[in-house]
């Protein structure tokens, strides 16, 4: 018998990892689009992006999209390192979209209430992944 008392707020931990894994994905594809064909991915900025160029940029996108496949798969057997790192991670992106609203508003307003969603959820309901079993 589990000791943690289900809620309706493990469908939305478990649409935490779902974000997370597709978010993954995402960023995957544009790294190694990055390093692929680094000539033809466009990029509106002089100079570079930030700290990087187009590759190392690319790197950094597979780097992390694997970090983040690997921890949405961990989440999902309810491990509570995975929630962490997933809490960590949705911090990371809030801080990151903050940078990008100038260039992106509307998107980085959606996906900082996504992190926040996400953050609550693995936080307040996070241990009910763990104690699921259906």
């Amino acid at each position: 018998m589990s000791t943690v008392k289900e809620t309706g707020w493990v469908g939305w931990a478990r649409f935490a990892g779902v974000i997370i894994l597709v978010s993954g994905i995402f960023s995957g594809i544009q790294g190694l689009v990055a390093l692929i064909g680094p000539n033809t991915y466009y990029v509106a900025t002089e100079g570079s992006l930030y700290l990087f160029d187009v590759a190392g940029w690319g790197w950094w996108n597979l780097i992390i999209g694997i970090l983040l496949i690997l921890t949405a798969l961990a989440l999902f057997t309810g491990a509570t390192w995975a929630r962490v790192v997933a809490i960590i991670l949705a911090v990371i992106s809030a801080v990151v979209q903050m940078m990008l609203i100038p260039a992106q508003p509307w998107w980085a307003i959606i996906v900082i209430g996504m992190d926040v969603l996400i953050i609550y959820a693995l936080t307040a309901h996070g241990r009910e992944l763990r104690s699921d079993e259906g």
